[in-house]
């Protein structure tokens, strides 16, 4: 991926809607209970790739440890991530039903743990700096402009408001 030899921002503009996503391995011997849930969470990325119109914008794929890996993604908005949680035809729909079959079921064994966290961030309260990076995070996101159209300082990129 190319980079830009300088210092950017982030263009994004409005609120910004971001959902951490992951799963712990509990007991590294489940394979069978964790292998599921990680090659799932690669089956959602997979269909909202191939359908931008859902309204996931970017992501990134991490590791905490070992044990624990997770995905950052960037929202076009709150109200397609909802859309595309509960949407029938959405392959997450189909994962949530069987989880939660299986622990009404009392198969959930604490082998492997999931969890997500949503923040809609308001205009003025992010603010992003990338030196010498390609668009990563929020500017794979939004784009990427140069530092100083925002403001050279985290003071002017917080203080900065899009056009109504």
């Amino acid at each position: 991926m190319p980079f830009t030899a300088n210092r950017t921002t982030a263009d994004a503009r409005g609120d910004v809607v971001v959902l951490l996503i992951g799963m712990r391995v509990n007991h590294f011997w489940a394979v069978h209970q964790w292998v599921p849930v990680m090659l799932a969470m690669f089956r959602m990325l997979a269909e909202l790739k191939k359908d931008p119109g859902r309204g996931l914008l970017s992501r990134v794929l991490l590791t905490a440890s070992p044990r624990t890996y997770y995905v950052v993604q960037y929202w076009e908005s709150k109200e397609k991530l909802y859309a595309y949680a509960s949407a029938p035809d959405a392959f997450h729909h189909e994962a949530w039903a069987k989880i939660n079959r299986m622990e009404r079921g009392g198969k959930m064994r604490g082998h492997v743990g999931i969890w997500h966290e949503t923040y809609v961030v308001p205009e003025g309260s992010y603010e992003a700096i990338y030196g010498d990076m390609p668009a990563f995070g929020l500017a794979a996101a939004h784009g990427q402009v140069p530092l100083e159209r925002r403001g050279r300082y985290a003071k002017d990129r917080f203080s900065y408001r899009s056009a109504p």
